[in-house]
């Protein structure tokens, strides 16, 4: 395989290999820092991070505010604190090598005040911020007030062209690079627009050559494209090495760095990847926050798809073919179905699932009782972690809301992402992954469980494989 070259980026030499941010409390600062400290670049999640008590333990998160809003400034108040707690770990770990950064996500509640709030109790420890899951517009502006570099991530040209014209153009000096994250293949939430098809992924090559050109007509040719999202071996990315209609590239690995000594994942996480096979990992559209997400297809997919399907469409007038009364709980008028769902309900009430709430799009979804119980427990106890969420209906505006109806065909996130990242059941919680997670199964540096130092997977990773 050709050499790796090194790049500057973030104002240091370093490898073209980057750790891919993941929250919430994955890619923390033990984990960034010793990447960072292997020479490339580190990357702890900013989404939520955890902080910590006088003896080291992990301070949980406890809401007491009686009212959203008020949650919502505890979430801020909570993030600020873990994301400082991370970068001086991080800080620590690194040694002064390599180049740490943070990523957050912009339609992350309370971004703005978060990012500022990290960044100003870390001055010094940070080097970079990667942001997406959004259009980052001030992401630019607010790196420039703390001298550091930012790293938008986009999944298209098109995407770049508009942050760009809209906003980075004036803060050119501060672009470090631009993340391209593949829709299809990447893990989390996925930017995958409206035109795009879901089933049938397209090559990034041709993507990545055409954000190269737009980047090149804003005389952007030496900075660094960050390839993100089905990436596992280099080598087989070799004919991407000194390609001029690719320019200068790095690598991004999102889905490796969860086998390694230093990740924070539970044991049974991590067993569970080395179990792993092709087509395991689901690209869904259950978030709350309305992006397509990728995930390891387990009982909580499961329970998601399954409620999707126990789900018909009603009137609230005797229209056409909805000419069957259905009572929707204890009180109310009724609601009225066909003869055909009808005889659908009746067999899922047979089966246990009695309870019948209503969506945003005039549907109902059956449920076991216990289920919505723990739905609108769940609603009841949102704290903001997004910008809107379709889950609860919360909203980071004046009115506090989306103004449509909660929909329980979602979830919360906060709630299962927490769980997932302390210990809790990796089939009963969401499993965030790369659609590559299978190849550890594959792949011969992981056999008879093996699981490398950060140090050792950098250096297996430089040599191609």
């Amino acid at each position: 395989m050709k050499a790796l070259k090194s790049l500057v980026m973030s104002g240091r030499e370093v490898l073209p290999i980057v750790e891919g941010g993941k929250g919430i409390a994955v890619s923390t600062g033990a984990s960034s820092g010793a990447w960072a400290a292997a020479g490339g670049i580190g990357t702890f999640s900013g989404v939520n991070a955890d902080s910590y008590d006088a003896q080291g333990k992990v301070v949980p998160q406890i809401y007491h505010g009686k009212s959203r809003k008020e949650r919502h400034e505890e979430l801020i108040a909570f993030a600020i604190k873990g994301g400082i707690a991370q970068a001086q770990q991080a800080h620590e770990i690194s040694g002064g090598q390599g180049r740490l950064h943070m990523n957050v996500l912009w339609e992350m509640g309370g971004a703005e005040p978060i990012l500022q709030g990290i960044l100003e109790g870390a001055k010094g420890m940070i080097h970079g911020v990667t942001c997406g899951a959004g259009m980052p517009y001030r992401v630019a502006e607010i790196a420039e007030k703390f001298g550091i570099s930012y790293y938008p991530i986009v999944s298209s040209a098109r995407a770049f062209r508009a942050l760009w014209l809209r906003a980075f153009n004036k803060h050119r000096d501060g672009l470090g690079g631009v993340v391209y994250e593949d829709p299809w293949l990447a893990g989390g939430h996925n930017g995958l627009s409206n035109s795009e098809d879901p089933k049938t992924p397209e090559d990034p090559m041709p993507r990545v050559i055409a954000l190269r050109a737009q980047m090149n007509e804003y005389g952007l040719q030496d900075t660094p494209i960050v390839m993100a999202g089905g990436v596992w071996w280099i080598s087989d990315w070799e004919h991407w090495l000194d390609n001029p209609e690719v320019g200068p590239i790095a690598f991004q690995f999102g889905t490796r760095p969860l086998l390694t000594q230093e990740s924070p994942i539970s044991d049974a996480w991590k067993k569970r990847l080395l179990t792993l096979k092709k087509g395991d990992i689901f690209l869904n559209k259950f978030s709350p926050t309305g992006f397509y997400s990728s995930a390891v297809n387990n009982a909580f997919i499961e329970d998601l798809k399954a409620r999707s399907e126990r789900q018909i469409a009603y009137t609230h007038e005797q229209v056409g073919a909805h000419t069957e009364s259905f009572q929707v709980g204890v009180v109310g008028h009724p609601v009225f179905l066909t003869s055909a769902d009808t005889a659908r309900v009746h067999a899922w009430q047979s089966q246990g699932y009695t309870k019948a709430l209503r969506t945003p799009d005039s549907t109902l979804v059956f449920v076991l009782p216990e289920t919505a119980r723990e739905i609108l427990k769940d609603q009841t106890n949102c704290m903001g972690c997004l910008s809107a969420c379709l889950f609860s209906n919360w909203a980071q505006n004046e009115a506090g809301t989306t103004g449509r109806m909660p929909d329980p065909r979602s979830f919360c996130i906060q709630k299962t992402l927490q769980n997932i990242s302390h210990d809790g059941d990796v089939e009963k919680s969401l499993m965030f992954s790369g659609h590559n997670a299978y190849r550890f199964a594959e792949d011969p540096f992981y056999a008879n469980g093996v699981i490398p130092t950060v140090k050792q997977l950098v250096e297996r990773i430089a040599t191609g494989y």
